[in-house]
């Protein structure tokens, strides 16, 4: 008996000597580890929360460790390396450095991604085996910049035009004094030049407006069938010369928030375009309705469609589908910009359905609001059924 409990003691000394020979080992090996790839300082994570550019922290082994909320553009995934062979270079950089200069380069953002994104980045040493780059996206700016240029260049060139001409019949009208018929014929061009610089840089006022103002100034309640009417008033004699006829229907009562001066400007170019695109004895349809928490203002003409390749860049300043006739008619190249502008103000958006030869409908969706208590139709406060009255009596240009 006394042999069996000797055993058993010295059964279990061994067995405790054993684990915890195993426990000391494990634990060697954890410190050996953790001195090998030492943890992230905490102040690392917490400080990329509070960055806005995007940044990134990779190991020795450039494989992606933290990554701010602002880098899910970049596609870094923790575990995986950087897929932008040129930050790992700037990454490379810094570990022999200790820091790389800010470089300006284009890199991708992800697998899946088309067109290059310009950037500003930079990396910096974090300790011994981590490397922090930093990437500001400026593709933004450089979009801004060049449309900037662009603008100064395509309105430098469309001012020259006018002016010239008016230069041109200036001598032309002092040359011909003695000549009844061409003084008149002269002076009835340099009437037309005239009018189309008034218009041009008028347009090129109102487009700078929309686009600089932070908010819309004079903001209100406005009655969709006023600002539908004021677009065909303001297009009515321009309508009947073209021999081209304006339709109004729909939904009626309708109202939206903002300006009422800028949504019938938006329209009426709208209406504008309609009629100098559309064939003679034809006519433009302004349809409203209302859909979905949404009003709807649909201009459609029956005129020659806007081509394919053509329907993303209507909307850009000084674009032209047809040079010819936009010359003939004095257009400007920035009715659709300021809708277009003029629309996103109003919280809205501009749709486009065209075929050619089948004529072109453009879709103003804004947000709708109730009416407003007391509304009034033509200045005046309505007995009860004479809006729908007035309405149906409602003529069109």
């Amino acid at each position: 008996m006394p042999q069996e409990l000797l055993a058993l003691l010295v059964g279990v000394v061994i067995g405790v000597a054993a684990t915890l020979t195993i426990f000391a080992a494990r634990r060697a090996k954890a410190r050996a580890i953790d001195e090998a790839s030492p943890q992230l300082p905490d102040a690392v994570p917490a400080m990329l929360d509070v960055l806005d550019d995007a940044a990134v922290v990779t190991d020795a082994s450039g494989n992606v460790v933290a990554a701010s909320p602002t880098a899910t553009w970049l596609g870094a995934l923790p575990g995986e390396r950087l897929e932008q062979d040129e930050l790992r270079a700037l990454m490379k950089v810094a570990r022999q450095h200790g820091v790389s200069e800010a470089q300006t380069m284009r890199i991708r953002s992800g697998r899946l991604s088309r067109e290059p994104r310009l950037v500003i980045a930079r990396a910096a040493q974090i300790g011994r085996d981590y490397v922090l780059v930093s990437v500001r996206d400026i593709s933004e700016q450089e979009r801004l910049q060049q449309m900037r240029q662009d603008f100064i260049q395509n309105t430098s060139h469309e001012l020259k035009t006018p002016v010239g001409a008016i230069a041109l019949l200036a001598e032309a009208l002092e040359v011909a004094a003695d000549d009844p018929d061409q003084v008149r014929r002269f002076s009835e061009r340099m009437s037309a030049e005239a009018d189309r610089l008034g218009q041009l840089t008028g347009r090129i006022m109102n487009l700078s407006r929309l686009q600089a103002a932070d908010e819309l100034i004079d903001i209100g309640p406005v009655a969709v069938d006023e600002v539908v009417q004021g677009a065909i008033e303001a297009n009515a004699v321009t309508a009947k010369a073209a021999l081209v006829e304006v339709r109004s229907g729909g939904d009626k009562g309708l109202y939206v928030h903002g300006d009422s001066r800028v949504l019938v400007e938006a329209v009426s170019n709208l209406i504008s375009n309609a009629v100098a695109y559309s064939p003679e004895g034809s006519h433009v349809g302004v349809g409203v309705r209302s859909a979905e928490g949404a009003v709807e203002i649909a201009v459609t003409d029956q005129g020659i469609g806007i081509a394919d390749g053509d329907q993303r860049r209507v909307f850009e300043r000084f674009f032209r589908a047809d040079q010819a006739r936009s010359r003939r008619t004095g257009g400007t190249g920035l009715g659709l910009s300021i809708v277009k502008h003029a629309i996103q103000r109003h919280g809205g958006e501009v749709r486009l359905w065209s075929r050619e030869g089948q004529g072109s409908t453009f879709t103003i969706r804004l947000p709708q609001k109730n009416a407003p208590d007391g509304a009034t139709f033509g200045g005046k406060r309505p007995k009860k059924g004479a809006i729908k009255k007035a309405l149906r009596k409602e003529t069109t240009a």
